[in-house]
């Protein structure tokens, strides 16, 4: 949601050396930042026991829900809003959070937005508070570098498995009517949580950017605001050609996930966009090399991936969408490999 505010860094110590927050009727002691981005802050809260007997909290909320804490711990996104664009995407977010229930798509608990009194030097008119189950063993994007500088790969079976979830995930919001497509699949918003003798737990985050799948482009105008669209709301190493260069006579669909989940696959092997070298080589062209679907192949571990996971890859980064596959082609190629390579 735009660039960070230096500015607010007496705001959050305070937050950070505790307080309590209310989102409606539950009162949550704020432990410590997790994160931040934009005009957004992370913070590890903790529930706090109500002493009315009539307020049962969370639990009451979501009875038997697979999702609360044991220990009360959840994540809480704090968003300041600045202006009334932001306070629709804000209520866009929780509007389409709302519509999926899956367990590797993360749920929005609760959420409130409420309206501050501006000061001199305070930009913002309302917050928003998003409860979330937390998943402290972070992002698959965190996990990727903390593996990449001791030089370690998940094994095929993690990796298999991995992307079998984020599919599952996927498959639910393509399946939906109208199809939903999340717009910005990358390591980044991916949470993985290890498990004793089993492969880590993976959840797709942060609907922000999604939306419904199914657009008609019939004009350059609007082929132009998809892209500008694009280039906000999805990640650039991920962003699959068609955002980058759309036609003036074109039907986007959800097969735009597709590609960002081919990217991904290949990210959950060797730790980054198959696309990314381009940023680092002189005169090279990100959106060229996605454009014509440039992929290179490092050197992984020994023995390598099969090469049965890279011809997966090139699959779905077909350059045009038409000849990618759907998410149900794609749960059903993963299954095969799952079985083929777990004997």
């Amino acid at each position: 949601m735009g660039c960070s505010f230096s500015g607010l860094n007496a705001l959050y110590d305070a937050v950070n050396g505790g307080g309590d927050v209310w989102i409606n009727e539950n009162r949550f002691r704020v432990i410590r930042q997790l994160g931040e981005g934009g005009f957004a802050f992370v913070f590890l809260v903790k529930e706090v026991p109500s002493t009315d007997p009539s307020n049962a909290g969370l639990s009451k909320k979501f009875k038997d829900s697979p999702h609360l804490s044991e220990d009360g711990t959840y994540a809480m996104k704090k968003v300041l809003i600045q202006n009334t664009e932001q306070l629709e995407l804000v209520k866009e977010e929780i509007r389409v959070s709302s519509l999926f229930t899956h367990p590797n798509l993360l749920p929005l608990l609760d959420h409130a937005i409420i309206a501050v009194k501006g000061t001199p030097d305070q930009t913002w008119r309302h917050e928003a508070y998003l409860l979330f189950p937390v998943h402290l063993d972070g992002t698959l994007l965190d996990n990727s570098k903390a593996m990449m500088a001791k030089k370690e790969f998940f094994s095929t079976s993690d990796v298999l498995q991995i992307f079998r979830q984020l599919c599952a995930g996927l498959k639910h919001m393509h399946n939906l009517e109208p199809p939903y497509a999340h717009n910005d699949v990358k390591p980044g918003n991916i949470l993985l949580t290890h498990r004793k003798g089993k492969s880590p737990l993976a959840i797709l985050m942060d609907f922000g950017s999604a939306r419904p799948a199914r657009k008609q482009i019939r004009s350059r105008s609007e082929a132009l605001q998809l892209q500008e669209w694009a280039s906000e709301h999805c990640s650039a190493p991920f962003r699959a050609p068609e955002l980058w260069d759309c036609p003036s006579q074109a039907d986007i669909d959800e097969r735009t996930d597709i590609w960002s989940l081919g990217c991904t696959l290949y990210a959950i092997m060797y730790g980054v966009s198959p696309f990314e070298y381009a940023l680092g080589e002189s005169g090279g062209s990100l959106q060229l090399a996605i454009v014509n679907a440039q992929i290179k192949w490092p050197a992984g571990p020994k023995p390598p991936y099969p090469e049965a996971l890279h011809q997966f890859v090139t699959w779905m980064l077909q350059p045009q969408p038409t000849m990618r596959p759907r998410i149900d082609d794609i749960v059903i190629h993963v299954d095969k490999l799952i079985s083929k390579f777990s004997q």
